[in-house]
């Protein structure tokens, strides 16, 4: 008859193979969680980035549309000082709604985005089921 582990043995074993995996399970909550953060500051990244490209990376292209307009509300009567405060006004409105849309994208990305390490749940309800199976 071979040798056959002893109790204490075995309950040496389990907890040292319970010490290794909950190890594992920290390490992976850890990295899973940090990719989750890593992928959230990407996408604030992205709304800061499409608030300035609203505000200043078009900026020289919205003072000719501006004066474009100005230019043109002239020529249809319109007096001088009126129609550059309507030519900036109209240009206004359209750059407010473009930031505006890029900051919903945005902020709709970050909506889908879960912060709960959903792959470490799982795997720590396998685990569970694992130890019960191992002690029964």
């Amino acid at each position: 008859m071979p040798d056959q582990p002893s109790i204490a043995e075995l309950f040496k074993d389990l907890r040292e193979e319970g010490t290794l995996l909950l190890r594992e399970e920290i390490a992976l909550a850890k990295k899973e969680v940090s990719e989750k953060v890593s992928n959230t500051a990407r996408n604030l990244t992205y709304i800061v980035a499409g608030g300035l490209v609203g505000y200043c990376g078009v900026i020289f292209l919205l003072l000719a549309l501006s004066s474009i307009i100005t230019h043109a509300l002239i020529v249809q009567g319109v007096s001088p000082g009126w129609a550059t405060f309507l030519g900036f006004l109209i240009v206004a409105l359209i750059v407010g709604i473009l930031s505006a849309a890029i900051i919903l994208k945005g902020i709709q990305t970050l909506k889908k985005l879960s912060l709960v390490p959903d792959k470490t749940l799982e795997t720590l309800k396998e685990d569970k089921t694992w130890a019960q199976n191992k002690i029964n």
